[in-house]
């Protein structure tokens, strides 16, 4: 029988070794999004063949990128989003023994050979890619007595440290020894939230969600980050049904986006039981001080009345407020307006940042055009001389763009 031709991978030949300058991470980056594509695609229809490609673009990743200034983040942020769903084809792949034995003695070659973490993910799942619980089990009897001399060699003071650690605390929890994967983290030279994650996960499938909680909250070592901690306390909680109490004790301060609006849709999405005008509250409640800051999500959520509050309570940026007043021109005439007087209040206050002439008078205009609309011209007049009349900025900046507006 004739042997069926090996996939030919289009990635494989831009990630040989050294195949990136100093300067080459945004290329760098654009290549490895290629790379998962073209490996996704396979996925679809051969997860086997698709796992293979996996293995092997893990393999490249170390050897291609060493020399590319990773200074930026960006190329970190690319290579650990890459390598989560690698691990994931490769942990989910339908491959017999051999095939995963081959798999799994590459992979820990690639591992060690990572210079710098790009592969600190697949060390973090390993477990999973051992993809049963014999299989773990072995690899938890080979790393184990690693793992117990650079602990005990860190406890007398020397500076110890094995990368496979994380690797074989996966593998106890991968194979189900949950009692001695919880002794074993018992032992670890400090409190570090990079191990007692797995004795979190091993309480969990015990079944024992509350003394997870209670175990998770002990494990801040002095390192760690505290909401990665109540990330994980809000995520047991939800499992459990928990959505009140998990709201309450960590909805609101563990779901941050890039925008106050960002910040809302999360919670909202994770919590759609809570109304979306009481999480809105509640997270305004959260910065006193800087209501402002939340008209924003209030205006694209249609809570105009709120919005127009939020905006006059404490300074609000005029740039937020300028587009709003242009885009309620027509529709909210009266909220345009009151928007545009928020916006040049401010900005007489001296908010906002390198505010220019035409943002002043970008607010004069959308405000006339609405207190036209409204008939309310002549008050609007008075309404901005008195504002102006308040202005107490060094250079009387808004009072100079519009004097000759209002004589």
């Amino acid at each position: 029988m004739a042997k069926s031709k090996p996939h030919k991978w289009t990635f494989a030949a831009r990630f040989r070794t050294n195949a990136f300058g100093e300067r080459g991470s945004r290329l760098a980056c654009q290549r490895i999004k290629e790379a998962v594509s073209e490996i996704r695609k396979v996925v679809r229809k051969d997860p086997l063949l698709g796992a293979e490609g996996a293995v092997r673009l893990m393999e490249k990743l170390w050897p291609a990128l060493q020399h590319v200034d990773s200074s930026s983040g960006a190329l970190g942020s690319a290579v650990y989003k890459a390598v989560e769903e690698l691990v994931g084809w490769v942990a989910k792949a339908p491959a017999d023994e051999k095939t995963r034995a081959k798999w799994l003695d590459r992979l820990w070659e690639a591992f060690n050979d990572d210079g710098v973490g790009f592969l600190d993910v697949l060390g973090e799942r390993w477990g999973e890619v051992c993809a049963s619980p014999p299989v773990a089990s072995q690899w938890a009897d080979e790393l184990l007595p690693i793992v117990r001399r650079t602990w005990e060699e860190s406890k007398q003071g020397s500076v110890s440290y094995f990368n496979g650690t994380p690797a074989c605390l996966s593998c106890l929890l991968a194979a189900g020894r949950y009692q001695e994967l919880l002794d074993f983290i018992e032992r670890a030279p400090r409190v570090s939230w990079s191990n007692r994650k797995y004795g979190v996960d091993a309480l969990v499938a015990m079944g024992k969600k509350g003394e997870s909680i209670k175990y998770a909250k002990a494990s801040c070592g002095f390192m760690d980050d505290p909401f990665t901690i109540d990330r994980v306390c809000e995520d047991i909680l939800i499992s459990s049904g928990l959505y009140e109490e998990a709201y309450r004790q960590y909805g609101l301060r563990t779901n941050r986006g890039g925008t106050n609006l960002a910040t809302f849709r999360n919670i909202a999405k994770k919590y759609p039981m809570v109304e979306k005008t009481k999480i809105l509250e509640d997270l305004i409640e959260t910065t006193p001080g800087e209501e402002g800051k939340w008209f924003a999500a209030a205006k694209s959520l249609g809570m105009l009345p709120l919005a127009m509050e939020l905006c006059y309570r404490s300074p609000c940026d005029p740039r937020t407020l300028n587009r709003a007043a242009r885009d309620f021109q027509e529709k909210e005439p009266k909220f345009a307006l009151g928007a545009a007087l928020a916006s040049l209040q401010w900005m007489s206050q001296g908010y906002g940042y390198e505010i220019t002439p035409s943002d002043v008078l970008s607010a004069y205009e959308y405000a006339m055009k609405a207190a036209e609309t409204l008939g309310r011209k002549e008050q609007l007049v008075a309404d901005i001389k008195e504002i102006i009349g308040r202005d107490r900025s060094s250079d009387m900046f808004v009072k100079d763009v519009l004097g000759r507006f209002l004589r």
